[in-house]
């Protein structure tokens, strides 16, 4: 089932769309608030955050753009009633990917919430774990202030690795992720995974790619892990 997060200040409207999104098989959770909201998404992992522009607390562009500086690639998308053209541009400036103006069709919330739901966001430029960041605009990263030396596979190994953490990605996948259809020979990715452990065990060893028996591979900030 689809998760999301709808923070809308307007109560009649929120509670209509959290029950139409569940008649759609769309689990909504609601927040009335930008920083009630904030809250939410620093405990639970969502497929998509639907933002209101104007609310008390935290404005939905502020939220939108603190959780692109976050490196929080959640699909974003605007829901208000500003409809000229700056407005749009101002709401996509703060990183969000979608906008839809009020008063709308239900039907194409759901269809937007769909397509958001089977994407990350392309507007995040930062990903951040612990003291671990990548800095996409850039791309380099960091360890603990430290800037590590990556090839651009490598980082871009790590980025797959960043997205998806915690949850274990196989293999194929990263190998899809960063080589696409030009397979690499069998060896390349776990030459690249050792030289990326190494990288970050010499700056800080709590944070550490883990391999998973019969899974693939996590990123995950721990002082244990197995690192075979």
């Amino acid at each position: 089932m689809v998760n999301v997060l709808l923070v809308e200040d307007d109560i009649d409207l929120a509670s209509t769309i959290v029950d139409y999104l569940e008649l759609e098989s769309i689990e909504c959770d609601h927040a009335s608030n930008g920083l009630m909201g904030l809250n939410l998404i620093e405990r639970q992992l969502y497929q998509v955050i639907m933002l209101d522009i104007n609310m008390p607390k935290m404005d939905g562009l502020t939220l939108c753009s603190l959780l692109r500086d976050q490196g929080i690639d959640t699909p974003i998308l605007m829901l208000t009633a500003r409809d000229t053209l700056s407005d749009k541009l101002q709401g996509f400036d703060a990183g969000s990917d979608d906008y839809l103006v009020k008063p709308f069709a239900m039907q194409e919330l759901v269809a937007r919430v769909n397509v958001l739901a089977r994407r990350r966001s392309g507007e995040v430029k930062r990903l951040i774990l612990g003291e671990l960041e990548v800095d996409l605009s850039k791309r380099c990263a960091f360890l603990a202030g430290h800037p590590l030396k990556l090839s651009p596979t490598a980082l871009k190994i790590l980025e797959v690795l960043m997205r998806s953490s915690p949850q274990t990605i196989s293999r194929q996948d990263i190998i899809q992720a960063v080589w696409g259809e030009n397979q690499p020979d069998s060896n390349s990715l776990k030459v690249h995974i050792h030289h990326l452990r190494k990288q970050l065990d010499a700056h800080n060893e709590a944070i550490s790619v883990v391999t998973i028996a019969g899974e693939g591979f996590a990123i995950k900030i721990s002082n244990e892990g197995n690192n075979q």
